[in-house]
């Protein structure tokens, strides 16, 4: 049986809904979900918690620590070994995540940009952000329309890939060749709210965290190298904390401003889903529960 991929924004609920149908399938869970492959990572990233892995297998959490690195090739390839051995087992597995970076890579294959180059990365690394903005404005406009203007680190591995091949990094994707899984028809949904509602669960996902200890945990995360992984600290949450450690802002601006960058991020991964995968859309009430969303697909992946 193929695998089910379930998405939706960030507090959509779609990792409760994945729990419910694994538990009704006898399905097994495969984080899509770039910062949660990071051990201690737990309480920004909202990692399932010890119950919910005890009452469903979950894989690609806790895969590597601080001092490691992990991309989109390592999803697709651990990723793809944990389908086929979940599906040796005669099992279902479901993918439920945000991350968009590595749906693409798992839909539509690794390609065959080149390695980083120390040097050159180094070079772009000590460049301003406008500096690097420029010079994408003029290789690759089309890049420079797709790509998130905050991820400095996109920013510079698509003017290294440049400066590398001398071709905009837009045409090498499209030439990126079709590996990895596929979207099958039928069984690939997405989680949608209403958007006060989903504000509203943001929020309160927000306040949850720095109730649970969301600034304690950075502060053992800086001890164990946290600063040192451009990756991890992208993390919403942690590098706001960070910041907040640091000396400014206050905890309560802090706390608005995770609130307001996780709202933000929302809005992207539903722009990106809508226009890159052909999901089936639940538009999800204020007082469904999981459980019943989780009827509703079966519905669909088990007609009478």
């Amino acid at each position: 049986m193929s695998p089910i991929i379930l998405t939706g924004p960030t507090a959509s609920g779609k990792s409760a809904v994945a729990l419910e149908l694994a538990l009704r399938l006898g399905g097994e869970i495969i984080s899509v979900d770039s910062m949660q492959v990071y051990r201690g990572l737990d309480i920004g990233t909202a990692k399932p918690s010890t119950a919910e892995r005890a009452q469903v297998a979950h894989h690609l959490l806790d895969v590597v620590g601080l001092d490691e690195s992990f991309d989109a090739a390592r999803f697709v390839h651990s990723a793809t070994r944990a389908i086929q051995d979940i599906e040796s087992r005669n099992r279902t597995a479901i993918l439920c995540g945000g991350t968009g970076l590595y749906f693409n890579a798992w839909l539509g294959g690794l390609g065959s940009a080149p390695p980083p180059d120390p040097i050159l990365r180094a070079e772009l690394e000590a460049a301003t952000t406008a500096e690097l903005l420029d010079e994408l404005a003029r290789k690759d406009p089309v890049t420079l329309d797709q790509i998130d203007l905050q991820n400095r680190r996109r920013l510079v591995r698509a003017v290294e890939v440049i400066r590398i091949t001398g071709q905009p990094f837009s045409v090498q994707r499209a030439r990126w060749p079709e590996q990895g899984g596929t979207l099958t028809t039928g069984r690939a949904f997405g989680i949608q709210r209403d958007r006060q509602d989903l504000v509203r669960r943001i929020h309160e996902r927000v306040d949850r965290m720095f109730q649970a200890g969301l600034v304690q945990e950075t502060r053992e995360l800086l001890k164990q190298g946290l600063q040192g992984n451009r990756t991890a600290l992208q993390a919403i949450g942690y590098r706001q904390v960070v910041e907040h450690l640091d000396g400014s802002p206050s905890l309560r601006e802090t706390v608005e401003r995770v609130q307001t960058k996780t709202r933000q991020f929302a809005k992207r991964q539903m722009t990106w889903m809508q226009g890159q995968l052909d999901l089936a859309w639940l538009e999800v009430g204020t007082n469904e529960s999981p459980a019943q969303t989780a009827e509703r697909i079966l519905k669909t992946l088990l007609p009478a």
